[in-house]
């Protein structure tokens, strides 16, 4: 559900919403957007992500990796939450207490129902816009995982992993995720 009014939100108008136990949301163009609650195998693919990506980042020393809900701060009227996201060491300086203040290196977002349509576009171009290294799209569904980096002229398809193959970062040289671990 997006609430479309004349008047944009900003950052400040987003931390003053009162806060809710099941509602999560993000401020997209200035229009604040319900981000309903995953499902379980929704749950079970970021936990497995979260933890595969997690135990190389830890163990290499090469950023921190969060989780959903924590907002992103790409603009003070564009403000999402991954559902998984990595920032690189050199980069933690963007990490505040609240949220993080810019674009992560890595965002993931599992696809659902009510999201797919707006991860595949505009948050696409959102992400690229605000320079977004590498981005992945996780089809539960399909059980494929797009993996697309930043060019010249936006997101560009580096590969798309399915079945019980063995994903590949560019932008994490050694990370390797095979995907029976995932689905």
């Amino acid at each position: 559900m997006t609430l479309r009014t004349a008047i944009k939100f900003t950052y400040t108008d987003y931390k003053n919403l009162p806060e809710s136990e099941t509602a999560r949301y993000e401020l997209l163009g200035g229009d604040l957007v319900m981000v309903p609650s995953p499902n379980e195998y929704h749950q079970r693919i970021s936990g497995n992500l979260q933890f595969l990506l997690r135990s190389f980042v830890r163990e290499r020393g090469l950023g921190i990796v969060y989780h959903a809900p924590f907002d992103v701060v790409l603009s003070p009227e564009n403000v999402v939450q991954p559902d998984i996201l990595f920032i690189a060491a050199e980069r933690a300086h963007i990490i505040t207490e609240d949220n993080v203040q810019g674009a992560p290196d890595l965002v993931i977002e599992i696809l659902s129902p009510a999201t797919a349509g707006r991860d595949r576009t505009y948050k696409r171009t959102l992400y690229a816009r605000y320079g977004v290294g590498e981005y992945w799209l996780v089809d539960p569904v399909g059980r494929r995982i797009e993996v697309l980096t930043l060019g010249e002229r936006g997101f560009e398809r580096a590969a798309e992993y399915g079945g019980d193959e063995v994903l590949h970062s560019p932008l994490l040289p050694g990370l390797e995720i095979d995907l029976r671990e995932v689905f």
